[in-house]
C-alpha cells in the first residue's frame, strides 16, 4: 500500500495497490473496486446515494470495431456493495448524440426512456437519471458522492463564494437543479469553459470529482472532501457555538433508552395510521449536540437540501414537545399531548403538498412523519421496513452534519418546497416506487418468540423472519443466543433481527427484553410463547420442584411474557386515530394437553393450564383485536431441547421401547405416519398470521400427524 497518500484526517483511504494490482488493465474491475472502497466511508456518501462511472474502449459486437464505452452505476443499489452486474453500460457517442434530439428541459423526462437506445450491455442494469452527468464529462473515470463536508458548503448561503476561494478556482460551481439531461449539459458547459478544472460541486447537492485512472480519481475525490472537512472543523466554533449552543442537557444514558422504549410503541401507533411501521432509535451524540440546541427550533422546520436526505426523511422532522422529566409511562395523558402534534404535521405536510402539486403528480403519500426528534432523549425514525427506517435516521444524521457545517462557515439554506416537491414527487421517482417488489405478507410487523434461540423457536423465528416480519431473538444461553444471531445475519441481514437475553420466569428480563425490541423496532405485533420444558415422571416420583419448574415455565411464563405483550400492542392502538394496529398471541402448547398418557401429570396439566390460558385471553382481548391461538405439536424431535433432560429416556420408559426407537414409534403412531418438524410448527403459527386467519381467535391447530386422541371435541 502507498504511504505518500494515507495521512488523511476527515476520511479514509482504502486503497491497496497489491489488490488493485491484480485487476490492472481492467477498467470495468477497477470500477468496481474503486466504488466499493469509496462506498465503505459513509462520509463519502451515503448509503444508496451517488454513482461513478468509467469509459473504456470495447468491441461493438456487431460491427467487432472498438467503440466507446461507458459503464455506469445503474438505477439503485449501493456503492459500498456493487458489483459488475449493478452497472449499467453505455455507448458514448449515442448517448452524447441525445442532445441532438433534446426537446429542452420541459421535457427532460422523456430522456429517460431514450437512454434504452444507447445500451452497449444488453444484460447490464438499467440507466439512472445520473447517466448524462457523467456521459457529457469527457473524463474517463467519474465520481459524483455526496459528503457532508461539501454538501455543507454547497447548502450554505456562499457556497460558490467559499467553493472558488477554498479551492482556488479549481473546483466549479453550477447552481441547484434536479438531476438529467439538462444538468449533464450544464456540466459539460462548465468543463468547455474551464478545462481545468479538478471537480465540479452542485448546488445543495453534492460533488463531481474525475481522473484518467481510477486511482487518480480515488484521490481526487479522497482530497477534495478531505480539505472541504478540514475547513468546516477549522470554523466550527469560531463564528458562533455549534447550533447556537445547548438549551437543554441530555437525561443520562439509561433513562434515555428507558424513556425511548416506553415512548416508542405510542409514536408507533400514531405513525402507523396509513400502514404499519417498522422503528428505529439513536440518542447519537450528533443527534443530541442538534436537538438539545437552541437553534433547533429554528433549523428543523427549514428541511434537509440534498435531494438524497428529503426523500428519505421528509421534508422536515417532527419535534416533541415533551419535556425530559415528562411521565411517558402515563400512556393516555401522552396520547392526548402528541395528537394535536401529529395532527398539525399532518395538515402541514398536506399543505405541502396541495401547494406544490401539478396537475399530473402522484396521488399524496402517507403524511405522517418519518423523523421525530426529543429534545434531551434522541431521535426515532418511522418506516415501512427496518432497513428503510435505519437509513432514513442514517440520512437526517447527515442532514444534522451538513446544518452543523453550513451554519459554521456561512449560513445554512435548504431547498425551496417546490423544488422539494418536485423531487419527492417526480413522476420517475414515483415509477421507481411503483417498480419495488410487493410486500411481503409479514412486512411491517415485529415478533417475539420465547426460546427462539434453537429447535421450535428458531424454526418460528426463521418463517417470520422469510416473511418480511422483524423478529426478536431470545433465550437464557447466552452463548446459544450469539450463536443464533450470526446465522440470522447471515441468513437475513443485519436489519431482520434484534437478540436480547430473556427468562420467561424473571419479569425484569421480560420487561427488558420487551424494550429491547421497542428500542430497536419500535414495539411488538406477534408473541409466540414457545419456551418450554419437559419432565416425564408418575406422578410418585415427581418431586415437587420438578412441578414448579414446570409451571413456572410453562404457566406462569406464558402469563407474564404475555402481560407484557399486550401492554405493548395496547399502546400502539389507537382509537382516537382510527388505528388499531391489534396483534398475534400464539402459544405453543401440545396434544398432551388433550391427551391424558401415562408419566404426563406434571408436564400434561401444565400445557392443559395453557391451553385454557389462551381462550380465557381470547375472549378478553378481543376487542383490542388481539387474536390469541394455540398450535398444538406432538413428538418434535429434530433440534429440540425438549429431549434432553431426561425426557426422552421417559418417554421411552412409558412405551415399553428404546431411546433410538422414539422416532419411529412417534410417526408409526399417526394417522398419516408423518415425523414432525420444527419447521411444520413454524408454518403452523404462520397460517394464524399470514392473512388468512384475520378473523380467528380462541382457536387450535393440532401439528401432530394425525392423533385421533387428541382431536378436539
Amino acid at each position: 500500500m502507498s504511504t505518500a497518500t494515507t495521512n488523511f484526517k476527515h476520511v479514509s483511504y482504502l486503497w491497496n495497490e497489491e489488490e488493485a494490482a491484480k485487476i490492472a488493465g481492467d477498467e470495468v474491475a477497477l470500477l468496481v473496486y474503486r466504488s466499493n472502497l469509496l462506498g465503505a466511508d459513509l462520509r463519502l456518501t451515503n448509503y444508496g446515494g451517488g454513482n461513478t462511472s468509467c469509459k473504456a474502449f470495447a468491441k461493438d459486437p456487431i460491427t467487432g470495431k472498438d467503440v466507446e464505452v461507458m459503464w455506469v452505476k445503474g438505477s439503485g443499489g449501493d456503492l459500498g456493495t456493487m458489483k459488475r452486474n449493478s452497472l449499467a453500460a453505455l455507448y458514448v457517442d449515442r448517448l452524447r448524440s441525445l442532445k441532438n434530439i433534446y426537446r429542452g428541459i420541459e421535457h427532460e423526462d422523456e430522456m429517460v426512456e431514450l437512454f434504452n437506445h444507447c445500451i452497449y450491455d444488453l444484460s447490464s442494469k438499467a440507466p439512472s437519471i445520473d447517466t448524462p452527468l457523467h456521459g457529457f464529462l469527457p473524463y474517463k473515470h467519474i465520481d459524483h458522492l455526496h459528503p457532508d463536508a461539501a454538501i455543507a458548503i454547497a447548502a450554505a448561503k456562499d457556497g460558490k463564494k467559499i467553493t472558488q476561494d477554498l479551492f482556488n478556482g479549481t473546483i466549479g460551481w453550477v447552481e441547484w437543479q434536479r438531476p438529467g439531461f439538462d444538468l449533464g449539459l450544464k456540466l459539460k458547459a462548465a468543463v468547455d469553459e474551464n478545462p481545468h478544472l479538478r471537480g465540479i460541486m452542485l448546488g445543495s447537492h453534492g460533488l463531481f470529482t474525475w481522473g484518467d485512472t481510477a486511482y487518480e480519481s480515488y484521490i481526487n475525490s479522497l482530497e477534495v472532501i478531505e480539505r472541504c472537512a478540514q475547513y468546516l472543523e477549522d470554523n466550527y466554533g469560531k463564528k458562533r457555538p455549534t447550533f447556537g449552543g445547548q438549551k437543554i442537557k441530555s437525561l443520562p444514558k439509561d433513562e434515555r433508552l428507558k424513556k425511548a422504549a416506553v415512548l416508542a410503541p405510542l409514536l408507533r401507533g400514531f405513525c402507523s395510521s396509513k400502514q404499519k411501521m417498522i422503528g428505529h432509535f439513536t440518542d447519537d451524540e450528533r443527534v443530541l449536540e442538534y436537538i438539545n440546541s437552541n437553534d433547533l427550533e429554528r433549523l428543523a422546520p427549514m428541511g434537509t437540501s440534498c435531494p438524497d436526505h428529503f426523500l428519505r426523511t421528509k421534508i422536515s422532522p417532527l419535534v416533541l414537545n415533551l419535556a425530559t422529566d415528562e411521565n411517558v409511562n402515563d400512556a393516555t395523558a401522552v396520547k392526548e399531548k402528541l395528537q394535536p402534534l401529529f395532527e398539525a404535521y399532518r395538515k402541514m405536510y398536506a399543505d405541502y403538498y396541495n401547494k406544490c402539486k401539478h396537475p399530473d403528480s402522484p396521488a399524496m403519500r402517507d403524511a405522517n412523519p418519518v423523523i421525530i426528534l426529543y429534545p434531551g432523549v434522541g431521535m426515532f425514525s418511522f418506516a415501512k421496513d427496518k432497513q428503510t427506517t435505519r437509513v432514513a435516521s442514517e440520512f437526517y444524521i447527515n442532514a444534522i452534519n451538513v446544518m452543523k457545517g453550513a451554519e459554521a462557515v456561512s449560513e445554512y439554506t435548504s431547498l425551496s418546497r417546490q423544488e422539494a416537491f418536485n423531487i419527492e414527487y417526480w413522476l420517475l421517482e414515483e415509477a421507481k416506487l411503483q417498480r419495488l417488489p410487493k410486500p411481503k405478507p409479514l412486512s411491517g410487523r415485529i415478533a417475539l418468540i420465547t426460546g427462539s434461540a434453537g429447535g421450535i423457536g428458531k424454526a418460528i423465528a426463521k418463517k417470520f423472519a422469510e416473511e418480511g416480519a422483524c423478529v426478536v431473538i431470545n433465550d437464557i444461553n447466552d452463548e446459544r443466543l450469539k450463536g443464533a444471531m450470526v446465522e440470522f445475519q447471515k441468513q437475513y441481514g443485519r436489519d431482520a433481527a434484534a437478540s436480547t437475553l430473556l427468562d420467561v420466569t424473571n419479569n425484569e428480563t421480560i420487561e427488558n427484553a420487551f424494550a429491547d425490541a421497542a428500542l430497536a423496532f419500535g414495539g411488538v405485533d406477534i408473541v409466540v410463547n414457545n419456551a418450554g420444558i419437559s419432565i416425564s415422571k408418575s406422578i410418585t416420583d415427581h418431586s415437587i420442584a420438578d412441578w414448579d419448574k414446570l409451571y413456572d415455565i410453562l404457566v406462569k411464563g406464558q402469563f407474564l411474557v404475555s402481560k407484557i405483550g399486550i401492554e405493548i400492542m395496547r399502546k400502539q392502538n389507537l382509537p382516537a386515530e382510527k388505528t388499531v394496529i391489534g396483534g398475534d398471541i400464539i402459544n405453543i402448547v401440545s396434544k398432551n394437553s388433550v391427551v391424558a398418557g401415562p408419566n404426563n401429570a406434571g408436564y400434561g396439566s401444565a400445557k392443559a393450564a395453557q391451553a385454557h390460558l389462551t381462550r380465557l385471553l381470547a375472549a378478553e382481548l378481543g376487542t383490542d383485536k388481539i387474536r390469541v391461538n394455540n398450535v398444538n405439536p406432538d413428538a418434535v424431535i429434530t433440534d429440540s431441547n425438549i429431549w434432553a433432560g431426561g425426557w426422552a429416556e421417559g418417554r421411552a420408559k412409558a412405551y415399553g421401547i428404546t431411546v433410538a426407537e422414539l422416532p419411529a414409534f412417534y410417526a408409526k403412531r399417526t394417522l398419516l405416519n408423518e415425523t414432525i418438524l420444527p419447521e411444520d410448527i413454524a408454518n403452523a403459527c404462520f397460517a394464524f398470521i399470514g392473512g388468512l386467519l384475520n378473523k380467528s381467535t380462541g382457536n387450535t391447530l393440532n401439528v401432530d400427524g394425525g392423533v385421533a386422541q387428541a382431536f378436539l371435541r
